[in-house]
């Protein structure tokens, strides 16, 4: 299963609107057994919210951030970007509608479908959705 970035995020900060659904269900894929994986980008996005102050928290250390994103690496499995996602990424942009910042969560489900992955854990399904049947979401809450 896919881990997108806010669930990473949420688990990570006791304030966030969504911390106890995030580590309940990382909790749950673990011990699922199932593969938990990401991509760079978002080891990348997670070290650009953290180091940020939020509504709901302050911004934690750049070293606690980098030691945070040591620990997803080496944790979770890390699918490359690489021009397989890209030509992905460019067929998936010409099929759906997307532009500006929706070109990211583009890029997750290319990143996904390049490496055969289907199912997202997201708290942001609202912006997947337009992905159809390509992939399936997870909620963050079964909800």
């Amino acid at each position: 299963m896919f881990i997108d970035t806010n669930v990473l995020v949420n688990s990570r900060f006791v304030e966030a609107p969504h911390h106890s659904p995030a580590r309940a269900e990382l909790e749950r894929v673990l011990r699922s057994s199932e593969p938990m994986r990401i991509s760079r980008q978002v080891v990348r996005e997670y070290l650009s919210v953290v180091t940020r102050p939020q509504v709901w928290s302050g911004a934690v250390t750049r070293e606690d951030a980098l030691d945070d994103a040591d620990r997803l690496i080496s944790n979770f499995e890390v699918l490359e970007d690489g021009p397989p996602v890209t030509e992905l990424l460019i067929a998936l942009c010409r099929e759906v509608p997307v532009g500006g910042r929706q070109v990211h969560e583009a890029n997750i489900v290319a990143t996904m479908l390049a490496h055969g992955e289907r199912r997202l854990l997201t708290f942001n399904t609202a912006d997947f959705r337009r992905y159809g049947d390509r992939i399936e979401l997870v909620p963050g809450n079964h909800g």
